[in-house]
């Protein structure tokens, strides 16, 4: 039996319920605060002594133009779903941008490793599957914080599993036998090299925060509605693509 097929029809009948909860001001829904609260402790000491550590070395271990490779190969892995989704959310002028970015940093980026396209006027924008629920008018549901994924909400998670499920990389790594090497070393390479990237805004945002799981929770809300509305909101959003130590850039947990 296929889990990926059979968690999707279940978080979908969740995530109709998920309307009933939606919460469109500054505030994340959480009814389960004391469970995600002692998830958050435990992914913070996991971070602490795990994905910390190896992102500090892996950022020690390899120059910037090699981490923007890795950054630039894995975005370029995420084309299909992120053009699915744009044409999902109706949005043409999108879609038609990440085939154009994908076909420009084939032909002349290294086969994705080089972002050619965003110097060219054409920007790199992450869409998925729970973006496209937004739009389609699902609401948040509750905000949860999952085990070493860190924050979430339902919608979110539901988008999560979907685009897990329909991903044609994954799937055709699967034809290959290789799928679950494909998948691991996609998720392990995103994660720490992402992390990488906000090293010491997320100790910054520690020392400052009076309540760094609130802090957290704030700004996973913010995120996730900029994200939704292409940026367009009355947010101060910081920009994870580079490195950075303002004190201006918010924490976050893990990266997804």
């Amino acid at each position: 039996m296929n889990i990926k097929k059979l968690a999707v029809p279940v978080l979908m009948l969740g995530l109709l319920s998920a309307c009933a909860t939606s919460n469109s001001g500054d505030q994340a829904y959480d009814p389960i605060e004391g469970f995600n609260r002692t998830m958050f402790t435990f992914n913070s000491k996991a971070d602490e002594y795990v994905l910390e550590p190896v992102a500090k070395g892996y950022r020690a271990a390899l120059p910037e133009d090699i981490r923007n490779l890795v950054q630039s190969g894995l975005r370029h892995l995420e084309s299909p779903l992120d053009f699915a989704n744009q044409l999902l959310q109706g949005d043409l002028t999108g879609a038609v941008t990440v085939v154009g970015r994908f076909v420009i940093n084939t032909l002349v980026g290294l086969g994705g490793l080089v972002d050619v396209a965003s110097r060219n006027g054409l920007p790199y924008e992450d869409e998925d599957f729970g973006q496209t629920l937004a739009v389609w008018g699902v609401g948040d549901g509750p905000y949860l914080v999952l085990p070493l994924f860190g924050p979430s909400n339902l919608r979110d998670l539901g988008g999560t599993v979907v685009d897990m499920a329909a991903d044609p990389v994954s799937i055709a790594a699967n034809n290959g036998d290789i799928g679950t090497e494909v998948d691991v070393t996609r998720i392990v390479a995103g994660t720490v090299d992402g992390r990488s990237r906000i090293i010491d805004a997320v100790n910054e945002s520690k020392k400052s925060s009076v309540d760094y799981y609130a802090t957290v929770r704030s700004f996973y809300k913010q995120q996730r509605d900029a994200d939704i509305n292409d940026g367009k909101v009355d947010a101060d959003i910081p920009d994870f693509n580079k490195e950075t130590s303002s004190k201006k850039d918010a924490p976050t947990e893990t990266v997804k």
